[in-house]
């Protein structure tokens, strides 16, 4: 397969990036993303309570996932990896500069994330280490009077991991109080736009929605043309029925032309086996062409 390798990475860091690409991409250029950054973003809310398995309320719990599943990248903030990293060496790393707590109501007032640490931060860790780090990873909020701050500090992100063969993922969210519907498919398609404009190899994105609340194939069309030559990633949401999960995520990446996903709960929400399972058969529809049914064995 082809790849495109942006123009800010120098020749001498051409091979890392594209080794870099095709390895968290299996050669698709389809991204895998293992979301594991919500221990900040939701706080607890989401490892531990009803239906949720209690080996989920240790952040170990998503390291063995991750060590033992299919996955593109482990995409988790910098401390969680360097207090795991030693005994998971394994784990295509990418490491999160930036996060947000949800205590703040957007309604009251508008999101701001910075980062916490640099880019040459992490090239440094991953040379002293030896985890395999493949990018970064950054949020942003449009809409806000922060969002010049982000943008300029995600510009920056993405070209100094550019220039040492990292690649970058943005997440990019319209939040704040002049936003009155995040799943717009054409506000959406505008936060891709913002991406590749930004240099993105990959921009997390909110599903969009119809009228009814229901996934809408032909506007993420519309979001996918408008990324041109980033790659998106759909977030994977609230944990739902497996079937139905599979189901969108293939109508995601064979119809409307996304490129890849970024999944938390519907993997880590589950007992170990189960998560592992769940995280190879959307691998397998993401990163291994496999059809709904062939993924959905891959859970027996």
């Amino acid at each position: 397969m082809k790849y495109n390798i942006p123009a800010d990475v120098p020749k001498n860091k051409e091979s890392l990036y594209k080794k870099n690409l095709k390895s968290v991409t299996n050669g698709t250029n389809r991204l895998m993303l293992f979301a594991g950054d919500q221990k900040v973003e939701h706080l607890n809310n989401d490892f531990y309570g009803k239906d949720i398995p209690l080996e989920d309320n240790s952040p170990e719990h998503m390291f063995q996932i991750a060590s033992k599943a299919k996955i593109g990248v482990f995409a988790t903030q910098f401390g969680l990896i360097s207090r795991y990293g030693r005994e998971y060496k394994n784990i295509p790393y990418l490491v999160k500069l930036n996060s947000k707590t949800n205590l703040v109501p957007y309604e009251e007032q508008d999101p701001y994330s910075q980062a916490w640490l640099s880019v040459a931060d992490v090239v440094n860790f991953a040379k002293t280490s030896g985890l395999d780090i493949k990018g970064v990873g950054y949020t942003l909020y449009l809409g806000g009077e922060h969002e010049h701050a982000m943008l300029a500090q995600a510009a920056h992100i993405v070209h100094e991991a550019h220039k040492n063969g990292l690649l970058v993922v943005l997440w990019i969210y319209p939040k704040g109080k002049f936003i009155k519907n995040e799943h717009d498919g054409h506000l959406i398609a505008g936060a891709a736009g913002v991406g590749v404009a930004l240099g993105a190899d990959f921009v997390k994105l909110k599903v969009p929605f119809d009228i009814r609340g229901n996934f809408d194939s032909e506007a993420l069309q519309e979001v996918t043309m408008a990324a041109g030559r980033s790659g998106i990633l759909c977030e994977g949401g609230a944990k739902v029925d497996e079937k139905a999960f599979l189901t969108e995520l293939y109508t995601q990446i064979h119809v409307s032309r996304s490129r890849g996903n970024g999944t938390g709960r519907n993997i880590h929400q589950r007992p170990l086996k189960e998560a592992i399972k769940m995280a190879n058969a959307i691998y397998a529809i993401t990163s291994e062409n496999a059809s709904v049914k062939e993924a959905l064995k891959l859970l027996k």
